[in-house]
């Protein structure tokens, strides 16, 4: 492959190693936006390693027909946590899918940074990048698998309401940045796949200038 399709490989990894830490880091995979009871809503987002709150009070202004609202800051707190979120009696099969989906997104992560280092390596000698791109096609695939099973079980939970919170909640910003990234990783693979074979094949807009050859026994 030629150094500008790897170049490239390499800035689009980049992004998605981005995108997965950037979902992965973040507290509104789901987001409770609470209802208002006695004039008192409790807003609650859940993210992989955490779970945060905010209650907001509002109170009869002044005048007439105004009023007053109070607003505290996020607080947060480890989730799912193992007594206070039922990890040790009713809700064990959640807090351990919640658990290995947070494992998943992070192994993605590793992935990610593992693939650039093959990038880097790869592109060092012509006989490299000739070969390279199969073992970069193969971890970049890795990168795709991890988060997408992350999105997957996070998915299902929120699908099937295997936690009380989650009655009311819908999908936040982590939630869809995490497809994004994991379905850029996957069409990431295919081209590098596809730019692979047409190298192997000879393509030159594939190889570059030095196009492959096969060494064949003249009579």
């Amino acid at each position: 492959m030629r150094k500008t399709s790897y170049a490239a490989t390499f800035v689009l990894v980049v992004a998605t190693l981005f995108l997965d830490i950037y979902a992965t880091t973040r507290n509104d995979w789901l987001v409770d936006n609470g209802t208002e009871f006695l004039r008192t809503k409790t807003a609650v987002k859940y993210g992989l390693m955490e779970r945060c709150e905010r209650q907001t009070v509002r109170m009869p202004g002044p005048t007439e027909g105004s009023e007053i609202v109070y607003r505290s800051d996020w607080t947060c707190r480890t989730f799912p946590a193992t007594v206070t979120d039922g990890c040790e009696k009713g809700h064990r099969y959640f807090c351990a899918a919640w658990t290995s989906a947070g494992y998943a997104a992070e192994l993605g992560i590793g992935f990610g940074a593992l693939a650039l280092l093959a990038l880097l390596i790869g592109v060092s000698t012509h006989s490299r990048r000739r070969r390279i791109w199969r073992a970069v096609a193969g971890i970049v695939a890795l990168q795709a698998i991890f988060p997408m099973i992350t999105f997957a079980i996070v998915t299902d939970l929120y699908r099937t309401s295997r936690f009380p919170g989650f009655d009311h909640a819908h999908p936040g910003v982590a939630f869809y940045v995490i497809a994004a990234g994991w379905i850029t990783s996957f069409a990431v693979m295919a081209g590098v796949i596809y730019t692979g074979i047409a190298a192997d094949h000879g393509h030159r807009w594939a190889a570059g200038n030095r196009a492959y050859t096969r060494i064949t026994d003249h009579p």
